[in-house]
């Protein structure tokens, strides 16, 4: 290549990298579908599209549910404290919470990631966390796309999104009409923060410095829920779901609910953990906390009441659902009791 010839690897732009990052990626590709009895092609990464077969799935009457989602600006923080492992983790929990609030079993997952220069190191760090969500999923990573963007995006800056795609019987499909009156609201416990509302988490860090004991809490990847809900399904223990991000615990329940329905939540009843109080603590309402935030409520359940004692068997001790409201009918959409206990 003559000295002032333009190139692609002189714009930014380096395509061997980028192969050597497919050929690790197919790699670790081979292991995840060992773990996750993907039903993939093997040997498709790096392919113009994927396969997956869906022919020896025993589901009468299946419907395809998908999703797509990012982690927003979580991103920045992972940046700031150079901790890439559990982003992906994130990415996989956002998409894959979604599938099951509708009962669906997570079959497969996309992402796409886009970077201002490409960072092997960095790039496969970030994977390792999307081939562990997929783990814990019990899904197959099947594709995706890795941009480098340079000039789009700053040198060390990327962004995530993802796509799951998952399938469940027509029968055993959660809906909002399944909910009765005198059903009991369950609250399921987050993982902290998740991956909501860190707008304004950055937004106070610019002003308050995080203490040595909540740093481990502020990049806790989101909880993926689809083991136990699954369970739970097939059982046809639940009515509802729902999955608390953006919008918060009120916005997004009220989503899994009929219109001619109330929905009565006991805030009181709320168990929140430090990083919460943290942020309470720097001058935010209560009212912006439980609208911003899952204040410590990652998933909730819209269940008969005579099935609680059933459904907390499927649960570790950490993570064991707790009633936190009920459902009746009135003129108001809903009813909100009492204060969270900071």
């Amino acid at each position: 290549m003559k000295k002032n010839e333009n190139s692609y690897k002189k714009s930014g732009v380096n395509i061997s990298l980028a192969n050597k990052l497919i050929k690790h990626i197919s790699k670790i590709s081979k292991k995840n579908v060992k773990k996750t009895n993907g039903n993939g092609k093997k040997d498709l990464i790096g392919g113009f599209g994927s396969l997956f077969d869906i022919s020896n799935l025993k589901i009468k009457d299946p419907v395809i549910v998908s999703c797509t989602d990012g982690v927003g600006t979580k991103i920045d923080l992972a940046n700031k404290f150079k901790k890439f492992d559990t982003i992906g983790i994130d990415l996989v929990a956002m998409c894959v919470n979604d599938l099951i609030v509708q009962g669906a079993k997570p079959l497969f997952f996309l992402d796409y990631i886009a970077v201002g220069k490409l960072n092997l190191n960095k790039t496969k760090k970030i994977l390792k966390g999307i081939f562990k969500g997929c783990e814990i999923s019990d899904c197959k990573l099947v594709g995706g796309e890795t941009a480098e963007m340079p000039g789009v995006y700053s040198r060390d800056k990327f962004d995530l999104a993802g796509f799951s795609v998952g399938i469940v019987s027509k029968k055993k499909i959660l809906d909002k009409k399944n909910v009765k009156i005198s059903d009991v609201v369950l609250a399921i416990p987050s993982n902290g923060i998740h991956s909501n509302g860190y707008s304004l988490v950055r937004s106070i860090l610019k002003k308050n410095k995080l203490p040595t004991k909540l740093k481990k809490e502020i990049l806790k990847p989101t909880r993926i829920y689809s083991k136990e809900i699954l369970k739970l399904t097939k059982k046809n223990l639940i009515h509802s779901a729902a999955h608390i991000t953006g919008g918060g615990l009120i916005e997004n329940l009220l989503r899994s609910i009929p219109d001619k329905l109330t929905l009565n939540i006991d805030l009181s009843k709320i168990k929140t953990t430090k990083i919460f109080k943290w942020l309470k603590n720097k001058n935010i309402s209560d009212r912006e906390m439980i609208n911003t935030f899952n204040c410590g409520v990652g998933f909730c359940l819209i269940v008969k009441k005579r099935d609680v004692f059933k459904i907390k068997k499927f649960f570790p001790k950490n993570f064991m659902p707790y009633q936190i409201g009920h459902i009746s009918k009135s003129k108001k959409r809903f009813n909100v009791f009492n204060s969270i206990k900071w």
